[in-house]
């Protein structure tokens, strides 16, 4: 499995969001909701319109660690989900499938979704998991806190963290990059 990265730079996050948006609104609120939630795709395709529309917490049982989760829905995605959902019921699958009836679409059409995406934009590291690295990126820009994000991430302890969201190697990158004798 090739190792994806986050997305530091938040004008792309916003040109991707508007190029998904020309193909689907579906696949830019798919975009939209792993960057503002950092859930994992697994978790992100299974939710039905009941578990978002009117919330402004979401409580998942994370299907990889088996522990519930509850976050808080970001105002920004609260609104993307409100137009969203406004003409679809309750029972139906938030992220459907073309095929099938109410089936969500499969974690290899959300990569092919995302990944096509970053390809348009020139990123050759992306993947589902860009969009939960890209959360826990910029939570850490923003707090400094990595006790936060490992929290938020469920991860074992801040090196994993920081690894994972990308800092160790941008930190070692930057003090490389700082050399001047």
């Amino acid at each position: 499995m090739n190792r994806v990265e986050p997305i530091r730079d938040k004008e792309l996050i916003n040109d991707m969001i508007e190029y998904l948006r020309l193909k689907s609104n579906r696949n830019a609120l798919l975009f939209m909701f792993g960057i503002y939630s950092g859930l994992r795709i697994s978790d992100i395709i299974k939710l039905r319109v009941r578990d978002v529309r009117g919330k402004d917490r979401l409580i998942v049982k994370e299907n990889k660690t088996g522990k519930d989760k509850i976050l808080k829905i970001n105002h920004t995605l609260r609104k993307e989900i409100a137009i969203y959902v406004k003409d679809k019921k309750d029972y139906e699958i938030l992220f459907k499938s073309c095929r099938g009836v109410n089936k969500p679409i499969s974690r290899q059409q959300a990569y092919n979704i995302i990944n096509d995406a970053g390809k348009y934009f020139g990123m050759e590291r992306i993947g589902t998991h860009t969009m939960r690295k890209t959360f826990g990126f910029h939570i850490y820009q923003k707090t400094k806190d990595i006790t936060l994000v490992q929290q938020l991430l469920n991860h074992a302890s801040p090196e994993i963290t920081l690894a994972y969201i990308g800092m160790t190697q941008l930190t070692m990158e930057d003090a490389v990059e700082s050399l001047d004798y």
